[in-house]
């Protein structure tokens, strides 16, 4: 199966193009939920998404109720929000038999207060000080992803890559 990375109306282009880039890396899948704060065309996005776009498997959705219908097993659906008691690093996301959604909130006012609290069980936290309200989401998307990726021993990803003009050998 695979990893999804699902954005809640993202609202800056830069945000959307780099997570996007990330997706490519990692083989995610990534999901846009409407109303976006940008057009798909937006020469930001497609700055920071570099040339990995024909890379990069997007599903829109034009609600957060209609991305919820494709969800097959809600229990793999994780909602990062700063509000969770629970960090990320401490699920398991080992199965590779079924898909796993992470579940992003809009850059300024994050997700929605009554769906988190409908999902209460499945929100997670990325750790950090008080000195700052939030990281940067396409931080946040990276961070979450790789941690999936590294319980899964990096499944379908190279861990070892040789280049023709390689620095360390």
């Amino acid at each position: 199966m695979a990893n999804h990375i699902v954005l809640f109306e993202p609202l800056i282009p830069a945000n959307t193009g780099n997570i996007a880039r990330t997706c490519a890396a990692t083989n995610s899948y990534l999901h846009l939920i409407k109303p976006l704060g940008f057009e798909t065309d937006d020469k930001h996005l497609r700055r920071a998404g570099l040339d990995y776009w024909a890379k990069v498997r997007i599903i829109y959705h034009d609600s957060l109720d209609d991305f919820m219908s494709t969800v097959a097993d809600p229990r793999h659906l994780y909602l990062i929000t700063k509000f969770a008691d629970q960090t990320y690093s401490d699920r398991d996301y080992t199965n590779t038999d079924v898909d796993h959604y992470f579940l992003f909130g809009k850059e300024t006012t994050g997700l929605p207060e009554g769906f988190m609290r409908q999902h209460a069980d499945q929100c997670l936290r990325i750790p950090m000080t008080e000195n700052v309200r939030a990281l940067n989401l396409s931080n946040c998307a990276a961070l979450v992803v790789y941690e999936a990726l590294r319980q899964q021993q990096f499944a379908g990803l190279e861990t070892v890559h040789t280049y023709q003009h390689d620095k360390l050998k």
